[in-house]
């Protein structure tokens, strides 16, 4: 089946009790079991949910994996992944990579006596210099938070398993429907599922998807020892976003694209960064990596300084003034001030997120009225 109708119909099998169309909710925390020590499919709802095992296979087939895990927001995933790792123990994570996870390298996994260093995956030969005997991981995004990079992901990948490196990608912003990193050899793949997956701002979750059944059940032992599992009815909304995902990520890169190329040409914009572009430094290796599209997020520099930008950002009518993506409705933000504010001032200038960078989550409203509202921003 096609990638549109699994996300339909995988995991979404009618109720064999009701012959309900969509996944009952199921909020029992315990299960009866046939006996004492006989265990059947469910005994407690941390450890499995009828609700939350039916969206992990839609996941799963999605992303092409053997496999996967349902969490209770994009971070605790990506923190169970990081578990994977002891103490004393290197990962290599890309520098374009989300505030949330640049907090958790440096705050949590460094008190827990884990190091990062962050380094520019744009040159994929210079990897192997930066392993060290210790390095046991490289983190990296499909597309990178906020300058959209899209690093050589088969490369990076080989490098990385030459050095005996597993290899963990979020793959929030390009989703499954754009890139599916499993396909290039990757061990692990992350998504905030609250951004696109879901994508309707009413879902906090986050997935992880694998495709090795040695590396699931691993992940599978620290998720239901720590518990920071999906919730069932949160599992329903997942699976109720995932039934559209495809058609609103295409729409998202065709809105996407129309906008970057208005904002390419506006007088009081200094630069755009979309893998659409021919601009973009990227924007080769997008077309043949990101399956017809180049998703539906934007950043661009504006004229001015910080307090002007914040400005363009307070005046928009229509782009919400929120962190967060992926969702129905188009949302906008300053980076330096709101997602990356995490990063200290020195990482913010080395990343490139300057103080005058605006990022777009395009959402599902008509291009035209979008373009009008950043026209009237733009003015103040």
């Amino acid at each position: 089946m096609k990638f549109r109708t699994r996300a339909i119909h995988v995991g979404n099998d009618p109720d064999p009790q009701t012959g309900a169309v969509v996944t009952p909710i199921h909020l029992a925390s315990t299960f009866i079991q046939p006996g004492a020590g006989e265990w059947g499919k469910f005994d407690y709802s941390r450890s499995g949910n009828p609700t939350r095992t039916a969206v992990q296979e839609t996941l799963a087939s999605l992303e092409g994996g053997c496999g996967a895990l349902a969490f209770s927001s994009g971070m605790a995933a990506t923190h169970c992944a990081t578990m994977l790792l002891s103490a004393g123990d290197h990962v290599l994570a890309g520098m374009d990579i989300y505030g949330g996870s640049y907090r958790l390298f440096h705050n949590i996994c460094k008190s827990a006596g884990i190091q990062v260093s962050l380094v520019d995956l744009q040159s994929p030969d210079a990897l192997s210099a930066q392993v060290r005997p210790n390095t046991k991981m490289l983190w990296l995004e499909g597309i990178g938070n906020p300058r959209l990079t899209v690093p050589d992901l088969p490369r990076l990948t080989d490098i990385a398993h030459a050095n005996e490196l597993l290899v963990g990608v979020d793959n929030t912003f390009a989703t499954p429907v754009l890139l599916r990193p499993l396909e290039f050899g990757v061990d692990v793949v992350m998504h905030s599922a609250t951004k696109y997956l879901a994508g309707h701002s009413d879902c906090l979750a986050g997935v992880l998807a694998v495709a090795e059944p040695k590396l699931l059940n691993r992940l599978y032992y620290i998720q239901n020892a720590t518990g920071a599992v999906l919730s069932p009815f949160d599992s329903y909304l997942l699976a109720r976003g995932l039934k559209t995902l495809d058609l609103r990520v295409r729409e998202q890169s065709r809105s996407a694209q129309r906008i970057a190329e208005f904002l390419e040409g506006h007088g009081q914009v200094r630069s755009v960064i979309y893998p659409g572009l021919a601009s973009h430094p990227d924007h080769e290796r997008a077309k043949q990596l990101l399956d017809g599209g180049f998703g539906g997020m934007i950043t661009f520099e504006a004229n001015g300084d910080y307090e002007r930008t914040k400005r363009i950002v307070k005046s928009t009518k229509l782009f919400g003034l929120a962190v967060s993506l992926g969702a129905v409705e188009s949302l906008i933000e300053q980076p330096a001030s709101m997602s990356h504010a995490s990063y200290d001032a020195a990482a913010r200038a080395k990343a490139g997120i300057s103080d005058s960078l605006i990022r777009l989550s395009v959402g599902l409203e008509d291009v035209d009225d979008l373009i009008e509202d950043l026209t009237q921003a733009l003015s103040h």
